[in-house]
């Protein structure tokens, strides 16, 4: 797998702390840095995710990934699937993910509770690499509620 991040600077000026990430699969991801009042040009112009947000999403994404196909290879009607992560960082440097929260918003047609359970479980203990790492450093508590569709 590989990434290149590159800084965009802020309208040719080189000041600011965008950055475009190009995927090895062809895609773009912007980033930006939060504004910084008292020296602008260290902050960002919040046009675009913080890096940290964009791992979270990217962690969310994961696990949203393996829920989906676990019940699909189960046979189970999934015609939905969402998930909020919560997350709090360390207040001191390195400012590592600490604790994350997924609640995750499951639709179906006749889902079994259980299923989604073991589907969530399953993603967090085997195949979602994502959350796997960031459990090194952060507490990891999932929860989920079904909608019948």
């Amino acid at each position: 797998m590989e990434c290149t991040v590159s800084w965009t600077g802020a309208s040719g000026t080189r000041s600011g702390m965008g950055f475009i990430a190009e995927t090895g699969s062809g895609h773009v991801l912007a980033m930006d840095g939060a504004p910084d009042e008292k020296n602008p040009a260290n902050g960002g112009q919040n046009l675009a995710p913080r890096p940290m947000e964009a791992l979270l999403a990217g962690t969310g994404g994961c696990t949203a990934y393996d829920v989906v196909l676990i019940l699909k290879r189960g046979r189970h009607d999934v015609r939905g699937c969402s998930v909020k992560l919560s997350a709090e960082r360390a207040e001191t440097e390195p400012k590592v993910f600490t604790t994350i929260n997924m609640h995750f918003t499951v639709t179906g047609k006749g889902l079994p509770a259980a299923a989604v359970e073991r589907a969530i479980a399953m993603s967090h203990e085997k195949y979602c690499s994502a959350s796997i790492m960031l459990g090194k450093t952060a507490q990891i508590t999932t929860s989920f509620e079904l909608v019948e569709a």
